[in-house]
C-alpha cells in the first residue's frame, strides 16, 4: 500500500459550517482523525487519482480521463501502484496521460501505446501547428528494447520528445 499508515476514511460534520462534511481518515493505531492539511501533496494527489481511476462503472462515469503528470510528488512505489490502477482503468475508460516520468513510462507503456509530442522545429512547421505527434514503432525500437527499457530510450532521446 502506498500509504501504509492509512486505516479508513471518516465523514464528520463541520461544526463551524452546518451542512458541510469533512472527509478525513484515520491512521492505524490512532483515534485522531486526519484531514487534507495533514497530508503531503503526493498523498493527496494519490488519493485524488485513485478516486478518478477506480470509479465504479455507472452511467455518469466519464468515457475519457485526462491526467497531466500523475507522478508528481509520488514515491517510486506509489508510481508502481498508480500504473497498476491506470492499467486496470484503461480496460473500461480511455486514458490520456502526459508524463515526464521514466518510471511511469516503464511501468505502463508498450511502444505502440505511446504518442510522442514534440515542438515543431522550424517557424514554417510551427505555422502549421505548434506540436508534432508521432506514435512509437515497435519494429524500429526492437533492437534497442533488447538492452534498454522504453524509459531509458526516452532519456537517451531515441524516441524523441525531449526539449
Amino acid at each position: 500500500m502506498a500509504v501504509p499508515f492509512f486505516e479508513d476514511f471518516t465523514l464528520e460534520p463541520d461544526e463551524l459550517h452546518p451542512g458541510y462534511i469533512y472527509l478525513g481518515w484515520r491512521e492505524r493505531g490512532s483515534d485522531m482523525p486526519f484531514f487534507a492539511h495533514h497530508l503531503s501533496d503526493g498523498t493527496l494527489r494519490l488519493i485524488a487519482l485513485t478516486t478518478a481511476l477506480l470509479q465504479p462503472e455507472l452511467p455518469n462515469r466519464p468515457h475519457t480521463i485526462f491526467i497531466d503528470e500523475p507522478e508528481l510528488g509520488l514515491h517510486p512505489y506509489a508510481i508502481t501502484l498508480l500504473a497498476s490502477m491506470m492499467r486496470a482503468a484503461s480496460k473500461s475508460v480511455q486514458l490520456v496521460v502526459s508524463t515526464q516520468s521514466v518510471n511511469l513510462l516503464d511501468e505502463l507503456a508498450e511502444p505502440e501505446e505511446v504518442i510522442v509530442v514534440e515542438r515543431a522545429a522550424s517557424v514554417a512547421e510551427r505555422a502549421a501547428g505548434p506540436s508534432v505527434f508521432h506514435r512509437l514503432d515497435r519494429a524500429r525500437l526492437e533492437p534497442w528494447l533488447e538492452e534498454y527499457s522504453l524509459g531509458e530510450l526516452w532519456e537517451k532521446n531515441v524516441t524523441g520528445g525531449r526539449p
